[in-house]
């Protein structure tokens, strides 16, 4: 369904230092490496996220209302990689949990720029 996503940043050598530590948790490595960008991919290339230096050169901002969810092993797994967004720096923006009805298993943190991100399961009751 998605292929990548792209984050802003306003300090490249900080955001990629802080995706370095988050994606290996995450099972995925730099893939594409440039001077002012670089995406994250898992082996299989089921979804990766990128960050760069916006191309207009204007201020990277982070969007109001924008997410980017990124899928967890298990709810342990959840916690953790919460843990060391905030380790390296990122904000809480809500600890793992349920929310709603349907299994939903995860946890929000923003990044060094801003973005919020979430890592998640779906745990439904067998």
């Amino acid at each position: 369904m998605i292929g990548y996503v792209t984050l802003g940043t306003n300090d490249f050598q900080k955001a990629v230092g802080f995706y370095d530590k988050l994606n290996a948790e995450l099972g995925a490595t730099r893939m594409d490496i440039r001077e002012n960008f670089t995406l994250f991919m898992p082996a299989n290339f089921s979804g990766g996220v990128a960050v760069c230096a916006p191309h207009d050169g204007k201020t990277a901002n982070a969007g109001n209302g924008t997410m980017v969810a990124l899928k967890g092993k298990n709810q342990e797994h959840v916690g953790k990689v919460h843990a060391l967004a905030l380790s390296l720096g990122g904000k809480d923006e809500g600890a793992p949990g349920f929310r709603g009805t349907q299994g939903f298993y995860g946890a929000y943190f923003r990044d060094l720029d801003g973005n919020k991100l979430a890592i998640y399961v779906i745990e439904r009751p067998a």
